[in-house]
């Protein structure tokens, strides 16, 4: 078995590679200040970037896990997901409400995907 490692670190890898899946790790919005709208679509250009890296990308996506910590926000949240999205094929999708590692953090997403 083939396992690559990208941009690994002392804790965590952006992504992992194994039998042509791609394991992203959780991503949160480099600008904090935006609202979850603005930090979803920071968090998204990231997820595109780190499939990029390993020759994938969202039309592949299997499944993806969206943490926010106010479900009231879903729908914000929601708009930026779907306009990403487009036309693109659906991949299975939890959305859980949760407390981030900081205060101004308003949503992480992890997803996996296919080469």
């Amino acid at each position: 078995m083939n396992i690559k490692r990208h941009d690994s670190g002392d804790i965590l890898s952006t992504a992992v590679e194994c039998n042509g899946i791609v394991f992203l790790c959780g991503m949160v919005a480099d600008n904090l200040d935006a609202d979850i709208k603005g930090q979803t679509e920071d968090c998204l250009k990231q997820i595109d970037e780190a499939l990029a890296m390993c020759g994938a990308d969202k039309t592949k996506l299997l499944s993806a896990t969206v943490y926010i910590t106010d479900i009231s926000q879903k729908p914000k949240m929601n708009e930026a997901w779907t306009a990403w999205l487009g036309k693109n094929g659906r991949p299975t999708r939890a959305c859980i409400q949760v407390t981030l590692a900081s205060p101004r953090e308003l949503v992480e997403i992890v997803v996996s995907a296919a080469k």
